[in-house]
């Protein structure tokens, strides 16, 4: 006797019923074209028409080539709902943390929310773009590969870089979050959060001393935590360094404190 059950005034097969019950009984909201076989004991070209119906029905959507997430029945029409990006990363790559300006907006330091979420990892990954959203994949060296943490999302987990680590990632990769001056705001938002040690040692373990200089800027015009600049300030730093990467190549002054050539005015900085 076929089996079939209704869901959203949309009738599914006896195949696609056995796939959603079990990817729910498994509390999977993600899963791969092998999951489709295992669980219908189909065959490739079966499955494969077991998931081109259940996309139609609009009961899965495709994240990239092969891997899938389930979309609840309680979702409504497309558009009324997508799985949390954060959810779907571990099931598309194994090293990884979400950082950088959405970092930033996850521990409150900016209210600014982009549409990209950016995830760090030492590997290569293509961009993967679903519900609307960009999943952008930030290469960096497995010498920058740490300092994340576990927060969840529904009972399940994901990585996600701490407070300091963001703010020191930040301070290399300002264009990644949103510019300097939105770096700027963030640091100003965490000042009474930061473990200022924290975010030192993580800039250090990195070896990159412009965000040092940075810092040090920032911390000085914005005249918090002086307990910071000072030291930084009578440093003895050897060259110049662009205090804003993204910004033109011509500097504007110079900061023989913290060896910078300033080529962003400090009024931009702070026009938020």
């Amino acid at each position: 006797m076929k089996v079939s059950i209704v869901t959203r005034k949309i009738t599914l097969g006896p195949n696609e019923t056995k796939l959603l019950f079990e990817l729910e009984e498994e509390g999977r909201t993600t899963f791969d074209f092998g999951d489709v076989m295992r669980i219908t004991g189909l065959g490739r070209a079966d499955a494969w028409q077991v998931v081109y119906r259940l996309s139609r029905k609009k009961r899965i959507a495709r994240v990239e080539r092969g891997k899938y997430v389930l979309v609840p029945a309680r979702a409504g029409v497309e558009g009324d709902w997508s799985e949390s990006l954060f959810l779907i990363i571990p099931r598309l790559i194994n090293e990884y943390y979400v950082g950088f300006w959405t970092a930033m907006n996850h521990w409150g330091m900016t209210e600014q929310i982009p549409n990209t979420v950016f995830v760090a990892t030492p590997k290569r990954k293509r961009h993967v773009k679903y519900g609307g959203q960009m999943l952008r994949f930030i290469t960096i060296s497995k010498k920058k590969f740490f300092g994340f943490t576990q927060e969840r999302i529904d009972k399940k987990q994901f990585n996600i870089s701490t407070r300091e680590k963001t703010v020191a990632d930040a301070l290399i990769f300002p264009e990644y979050c949103g510019g300097l001056s939105e770096v700027t705001k963030a640091i100003w938002n965490s000042r009474n959060e930061l473990d200022w040690k924290k975010v030192i040692e993580c800039i250090k373990k990195m070896d990159v001393d412009v965000a040092l200089r940075r810092l040090g800027h920032i911390l000085r015009i914005l005249r918090t935590a002086p307990e910071v600049s000072r030291p930084l300030a009578k440093r003895k730093w050897y060259g110049f360094r662009f205090l804003d990467p993204t910004g033109p190549k011509r500097g504007l002054a110079y900061s023989k404190e913290f060896g910078l050539i300033i080529n962003v005015p400090d009024r931009e900085l702070t026009s938020w």
